[in-house]
């Protein structure tokens, strides 16, 4: 890790007022945390874009909730790591702190995390297509039958994520967007910078003027953008970075 850059972007944290961060994959994955797909690229010898869709679901919500059973029970294990417990901190350190994730997993919340976006929804939550409930169900796996079923309309309840060819939820944009345009500093942490509009937010920071912290062991869409780029693992940068920041709030 180049120590030099990490100073630079503690002491830029350490003197903002309006901290705003974007993190995906790369976060969760020092938590153990599976990719999307399984061994080989499939499930049960289907694509798993196959299965997160709108279509899937109506053609067969058993096959689509087995699926996320599944995914479900291999995430059960995970616990926060490093880079979530830091920015639960840094939460804590700057005025005004906004956290926006791609991911589906709940962590920065158990990690402490209080002000969260979630942008592609939460893998724990359950909703009703109709609109009937919105409910939290953190068990894993979910109790038979599959799928769960609405208590209302009796209906085939599904997981409270983004699929693909769905908008994000109501509001979640435009609660990142404004975290973006607000930030002094911006964190992009463990995120490729390819999937949009989440990628968008950084480009938006940087243009409102904010500082873009750049966090991942590889070179990604979103380097050009960021003033500051660290070549390491969430964990160890953002634990390395936020020390210094409580060490200059004292």
């Amino acid at each position: 890790m180049d120590l030099d850059a990490a100073v630079r972007a503690a002491d830029a944290l350490a003197a903002a007022r309006r901290v705003s961060a974007l993190t995906g994959a790369g976060v969760s994955a020092e938590s153990g945390v599976p990719t999307f797909r399984g061994p080989g690229g499939l499930w049960e010898g289907r694509r798993p874009e196959e299965l997160a869709s709108p279509v899937a679901f109506a053609a067969d919500p058993e096959l689509v909730w087995r699926f996320y059973d599944w995914r479900r029970t291999r995430l059960a294990g995970a616990r926060p790591n490093a880079a979530h417990r830091a920015l639960a901190r840094l939460e804590q350190l700057v005025p005004s702190f906004e956290l926006v994730t791609q991911n589906v997993d709940g962590l920065h919340a158990e990690a402490g995390s209080r002000r969260v976006v979630e942008l592609h929804g939460n893998i724990w939550r359950v909703r009703c297509p109709r609109g009937c409930v919105d409910e939290i169900d953190r068990t894993a796996p979910l109790p038979p039958p599959l799928p769960p079923r609405c208590p209302r309309c009796r209906g085939p309840l599904r997981p409270g994520v983004v699929w693909f060819g769905e908008a994000l939820p109501p509001g979640a944009f435009e609660a990142a967007r404004r975290a973006a345009e607000s930030a002094e500093v911006f964190l992009v942490v463990g995120t490729s910078g390819v999937v949009e509009p989440a990628a968008s937010l950084a480009r938006l920071a940087a243009g409102r003027g904010a500082l873009v912290v750049e966090i991942n062991p590889d070179v990604t869409a979103l380097t050009d953008v960021a003033a500051i780029s660290l070549r390491a693992g969430a964990g160890e940068a953002l634990s390395a970075i936020v020390d210094r920041v409580e060490e200059a709030r004292r």
